[in-house]
């Protein structure tokens, strides 16, 4: 069953999600708008985008991301 809109923490930070929740571009993790902000501040960021929107005119509806980048 999918959590998305019952789970109360980010999975990637484990702030409350009060102020509001999103999807990656990333990973299917639900994030929080501050681990977004910081999301899209990614190099990688645009590429992700774009993969998923690939995917989505592929028929592809649930697309697992193209894997979050391990920043040192």
């Amino acid at each position: 069953m999918d959590t998305f809109f019952s789970q109360t923490k980010c999975d990637r930070c484990g702030k409350e999600l009060t102020d509001g929740r999103t999807m990656s571009m990333f990973n299917t993790e639900c994030i929080c708008l501050e681990c977004k902000r910081k999301e899209k501040q990614m190099d990688e960021y645009t590429a992700a985008c774009d993969a998923e929107n690939a995917a989505v005119r592929r028929g592809e509806k649930n697309f697992s991301g193209v894997g979050l980048p391990n920043k040192k």
